[in-house]
């Protein structure tokens, strides 16, 4: 039996890729990852903000009505220079046999983009781009916030000949046909569905903001499943669903629906590294109970185009809340 997978022209030895997060943002989290058997790791991400005040010896530019995101970015900064990033990569690779993916969370499509060449060179195996837009502003059309994707990426393809993976937002009037337009460009060689953003609260009795929904639920998973089984027989590139992956069945639950490979970062926070190996063991049992020899043998089995699912389509409750008094 074998979990291995092919991912963007690379060898995991299974679907298991661990999210860019705090549990990858040194070389003891990734000897840990990588010992437990994760199949691929993405680096913790550096901000454009931090990368163009280094490049530029500046200092990291906060609005005057600065967030507690921009707190984080300064904070972030102070403790992790690009430099430790990069020997970040290189100890990584030197450290384990396994693809090491480096990661920046952008937005726009300044200076900050030939640093793309300095992850390369630094021997990550590719590059995510985590590119997040909230259309909040009235002024702006989807149109030119859709844009902002393609002439990103396009500049970053330029600097790198490693892999390049596309992790986006599900804000989109049209979002079927962005992911296809971008699938076209040959600049993106994966998907990742979606970025988990920031969730404010308020807390009643203070009258302050605060986080909501730091960690993900396994309920949460509905989203990528849903357009990864509209998605995974139109697009030719691979789809990675991110967010509410927490166990075996999460993770069959994606491969059924045309998913390459999972990225699992809340499950490790709560259970530790040591829960990798629970979900690979649970996996094979349920593909030896099934009969199945690979990943190949089920992925797509339930995708929309092989199920003709109108539940995929549906967005309406109809039946489920419609009896309910």
């Amino acid at each position: 039996m074998s979990l291995s997978v092919e991912y963007m022209g690379l060898k995991l030895r299974n679907p298991i890729i661990i999210g860019s997060s705090g549990l990858s943002k040194n070389i003891e989290g990734v000897k840990k990852l990588y010992e437990n058997g994760a199949g691929a790791i993405v680096l913790k991400s550096l901000f454009e903000e931090q990368i163009i005040a280094e490049a530029t010896k500046g200092v990291l530019q906060v609005p005057n009505n600065h967030t507690e995101m921009y707190d984080y970015i300064k904070n972030y900064t102070r403790e992790n220079s690009i430099d430790d990033y990069l020997d970040l990569i290189k100890k990584s690779k030197e450290s384990t046999t396994i693809p090491i993916i480096a990661s920046i969370n952008c937005v726009s499509n300044t200076e900050w983009i030939s640093f793309a060449k300095k992850i390369q060179n630094s021997g990550a195996d590719a590059l995510e781009l985590n590119i997040s837009f909230l259309p909040s502003d009235d002024s702006i059309n989807s149109k030119s916030i859709e844009k902002k994707y393609f002439e990103i990426v396009k500049r970053v393809k330029k600097q790198i000949s490693i892999p390049l993976s596309l992790k986006m937002s599900y804000f989109s009037a049209g979002l079927s046909n962005l992911i296809k337009e971008l699938s076209w460009t040959n600049n993106i060689d994966s998907f990742i569905l979606f970025n988990r953003f920031y969730s404010p609260d308020i807390d009643i009795d203070t009258f302050k903001f605060r986080a909501a929904n730091t960690f993900s639920q396994s309920s949460e998973l509905t989203t990528s499943l849903r357009w990864i089984a509209l998605l995974s027989n139109k697009i030719n590139k691979p789809l990675i669903p991110s967010t509410g992956i927490h166990t075996a069945e999460d993770v069959i639950k994606q491969i059924l629906v045309g998913a390459q490979a999972v990225q699992i970062v809340s499950s490790i926070y709560k259970n530790g590294a040591e829960q990798i190996p629970v979900i690979l063991e649970d996996l094979k049992k349920w593909m030896q109970k099934n009969n199945y020899n690979s990943l190949n043998d089920f992925r797509g089995k339930l995708h929309y185009q092989n199920t003709n699912n109108e539940q995929f389509e549906r967005i309406q409750f109809m039946k489920y809340y419609g009896g309910i008094e």
